[in-house]
């Protein structure tokens, strides 16, 4: 589902990765661990198309990202990859059903079936009940599952999610880490997780270290 060769990056001297190589399955689950300035989100970012690297190659089910551009390259984002940060990025004046819409609108659905399948993710995370309430009105514990239904709209082959239990409680923490392993026997995307969490690592399927912008 996803392969990356020879990544490197560097901010102006300093050169954060050194010639990634990195793979993932389809359906499977991969951690990446590693200090604070390992690399481990710059990594993240170039492999969801969101920065992109000095050299390398970058293929994402079958298509080279690398090659894409402007439009070609959003369109390609907004099908095939769902993001969940750790700071959730919910938009405050709107609902929790009108959050996980956004991107199905964006890529241009119908607003009733945007409405329609936003409302069945939600219903599938426990959030029914919650759907008209604003982020100030949610628990850290909601407000990440609707970023991680917002995520799953448009159905993509593969999730990116950078510290996804970084600002929760220890249960909280096991609820989010429990869902995404049913997310995978659900949906079946591929999924990558950037954590400091080792209980979380420790459920996926892979675990990877990072050190000084390579893997050890």
């Amino acid at each position: 589902m996803i392969e990356a060769k020879g990544i490197r990056k560097s901010f102006a001297s300093l050169e954060v990765l050194k010639g990634i190589d990195f793979s993932c399955a389809k359906g499977e689950i991969v951690a990446i661990m590693g200090a604070s300035g390992a690399g481990k989100s710059t990594l993240l970012q170039i492999l969801g198309t969101l920065s992109t690297p000095d050299s390398g190659s970058l293929s994402i089910d079958g298509t080279d990202v690398l090659s894409l551009r402007g439009g070609e390259l959003s369109a390609f984002r907004g099908r095939k990859i769902g993001f969940v940060f750790q700071f959730h990025h919910l938009l405050p004046e709107f609902t929790a059903l009108e959050n996980v819409m956004m991107p199905a609108l964006i890529a241009g659905q119908a607003e009733k079936a945007a409405r329609k399948r936003a409302g069945e993710l939600l219903d599938e995370l426990g959030l029914a009940e919650r759907a008209e309430h604003k982020p100030s009105q949610l628990s850290g514990g909601e407000q990440q599952r609707v970023a991680i239904a917002r995520a799953l709209i448009n159905d993509p082959a593969v999730i990116f999610a950078d510290e996804p239990t970084g600002n929760l409680d220890s249960v909280t923490k096991k609820e989010i880490q429990q869902l995404f392993l049913d997310l995978r026997a659900s949906h079946g995307q591929s999924i990558v997780i950037v954590t400091h969490d080792p209980e979380l690592a420790s459920a996926c399927d892979r675990c990877l270290n990072m050190k000084d912008g390579l893997f050890v």
